[in-house]
């Protein structure tokens, strides 16, 4: 069955790609295997054997092999990319109906899902690596997937140049732990004695980089946001449950391979490292997220933010709290992904807050789901699953980071603050224009999925459903200070969203720093690409030019047709000419050997 699960996906795909798109069922039959991939996984939540690795390669020492780990941490996680993916793919079926390339779209999902499980059931990092970087393919074509739109193929290529940043250093970070540990087997791979702990440090600090690619952490953030221009259920897919929680998965996978009793992986320079840049980035995406207008741009912000938690977590060495936030975000942020894309398609592609408003009324089942997947969100206590998680990563901070832990409890205020905003613009008071006047309630195909996300918003995070999945459940409670200071925010941060924002027409509130994003977008296209990338370019034209073309090339052609001009004229055809020339030559032969 775990082989089954890995393969099933890429069957899909494949048959999609060569013969299944001609026929018009490309997008039944991916369903189909997102439906037998969950199944499959539920009935691996209870253990068993893992098989057999197959050989790929050896060199030398080095045995390369295609092996699937089956423990807590896997099977929890493939719960989510295949419950995910699964509703993901029947909300397409409806959101997608009408489009000309539907048949490419599910071929897209399909390679996705076989790339994002083979991240999950990796045994060792060869073949983390190449999965992952399969994701990376699967996720650009997906963004791109209207690459008739300039913005579309210009996120894709965003993203995919991005993730190539933050690849490189996690190359470079596998190739350094294998020189340490010898192995590239996460079962096998022991920390020696004597290292140096300025080496180790260094060699998951450029692991961390992959994480940065891929989980979209500062300075690697920015694709995060333009990747909205693809389909919304790719956005719901990719970009709130799976693939931005590959790096947060890969981070804690490592964790728990070289921790022991006597020595925890992250110590020191490079856990505080992670854990800083986590808390900043997830600072920084909240206040941005307080000022965007397009919904789904606030919802990618808020992912940024909620990423940054669980990567500070796993800074702090509570890499069970990062997995259990992990897994309920998985579940609420889907839904408000898919919630946010049953407005916009009712909206006829609106994606303006502003230019909604009164959806309450005229679609309120999905008003109702995206009101749970708020309150999951912002944790609201003892009754949604975003409540417990956030809990357990506030009281990693108060333990491990007092600077961190006022960080995480701010971010709990904006998150409340800014998520309230987008509801009460969206489905309360007036309105705003035309398309949001004719908007209804979608049909079944996409309601029937906010429903059971809904569910697993509120009930994901309690002990029967969390308890089979042990690895990513943490056992203690928060105390006192951290239940204060989260209630506190939350009532702060709703109260004053729906004052200062309840009734209104436009945003009161007017930061350009926070609406520009901080204007690192500007920075990094007006700075480093225009100056680095366009004088790399120069270099390399004059380089082409005048070295290649002028001297080698260009040189070396002239040279011949000099030499061939010389030559020509010596051929002129006059006998006369000819024999003095052979005379000559005569007379320097009986010079040369007489006197030489």
């Amino acid at each position: 069955m775990a082989w089954l699960l890995l393969i099933l996906p890429l069957v899909a795909a494949v048959s999609n790609q060569l013969y299944l798109r001609k026929l018009g069922i490309a997008h039944l039959v991916s369903t189909a295997s997102a439906a037998a991939t969950f199944v499959i996984a539920i009935l691996l939540l209870k253990g068993g054997n893992e098989p057999q690795p197959l050989q790929w390669a050896s060199v030398g020492t080095l045995n390369l092999e295609i092996g699937i780990t089956l423990d807590k941490l896997s099977t929890g996680m493939m719960i989510v990319v295949t419950g995910v993916g699964l509703l993901v793919h029947v909300f397409s079926l409806a959101y997608m109906k009408d489009d000309a390339s539907k048949a490419r779209y599910f071929t897209g999902l399909a390679l996705f899902m076989f790339s994002m499980t083979g991240i999950v059931l990796a045994s060792n990092f060869i073949m983390t690596f190449i999965f992952w970087e399969l994701v990376g393919l699967s996720s650009y074509l997906l963004i791109g997937h209207w690459y008739e739109k300039d913005s579309a193929a210009d996120a894709a290529k965003k993203a995919f140049l991005t993730n190539r940043i933050g690849d490189f250093g996690f190359m470079i970070g596998i190739l350094m732990l294998w020189g340490i540990t010898g192995t590239l087997a996460f079962d096998k791979m022991e920390i020696p004695a004597g290292i140096s702990a300025g080496v180790l440090g260094a060699a998951l600090l450029c692991v961390f980089c992959g994480a940065i690619g891929k989980s979209a952490q500062l300075p690697l953030h920015v694709w995060l946001p333009d990747a909205m221009e693809g389909p919304t259920p790719v956005s719901a897919l990719i970009h709130a449950a799976t693939m931005v929680a590959a790096g947060v998965y890969m981070l804690v996978r490592v964790q728990f391979s070289l921790n022991t009793d006597t020595f925890q992986v992250f110590e020191g320079f490079s856990g505080t490292t992670i854990a800083y840049i986590g808390g900043i980035t997830s600072l920084m995406a909240a206040l941005m997220a307080t000022q965007q207008d397009d919904i789904k741009k606030i919802l990618a912000y808020s992912t940024l933010s909620q990423l940054g938690y669980m990567v500070m977590a796993v800074g702090l060495l509570a890499g069970e709290a990062a997995m259990f936030h992990l897994f309920t975000h998985a579940w609420f942020k889907a839904l408000l992904f898919l919630g946010s894309g049953a407005i916009i398609y009712a909206c006829h592609h609106e994606q303006n807050i502003w230019k909604m408003g009164g959806l309450m009324k005229k679609m309120p089942i999905t008003a109702i789901t995206f009101a749970i997947g708020t309150a999951a969100l912002i944790a609201v206590p003892y009754v949604t699953s975003g409540f417990w998680s956030k809990e357990e990563i506030l009281s990693a901070a108060w333990n491990g980071n007092k600077f961190l832990f006022c960080i995480a409890v701010f971010v709990a205020f904006l998150t409340a603050f800014y998520m309230t905003r987008a509801f009460v613009v969206t489905f309360l008071g007036k309105t705003r224009s035309e398309d949001s006047s004719h908007a209804h309630e979608v049909g079944p195909l996409m309601s029937i999925p906010l429903v059971l996300l809904a569910a697993m918003a509120v009930l994901s995070g309690y002990h029967f459903l969390s308890d089979p999945l042990s690895a990513i459940r943490p056992h203690h409670s928060a105390n006192n200070v951290v239940l204060i200071a989260s209630i506190a925010t939350l009532v702060l941060g709703v109260g004053i969203g729906f004052f200062l924002y309840s009734g209104k027409a436009k945003d009161p509130i007017s930061i350009p720093l926070f609406r520009n994003r901080f204007y690192l977008d500007a920075i990094y296209e007006k700075g480093i690409v225009k100056y680095f990338q366009d004088g790399f370019a120069a270099i390399v034209h004059f380089f082409d030019e005048f070295v290649i073309n002028g001297l080698l090339v260009g040189g070396s052609s002239r040279l011949a047709e000099t030499l061939g001009s010389v030559f020509r004229k010596a051929q002129s055809g006059n006998l006369q000419a000819y024999a003095f020339t052979f005379g000559l030559g005569v007379l320097l032969v009986i010079y040369f050997t007489v006197f030489y």
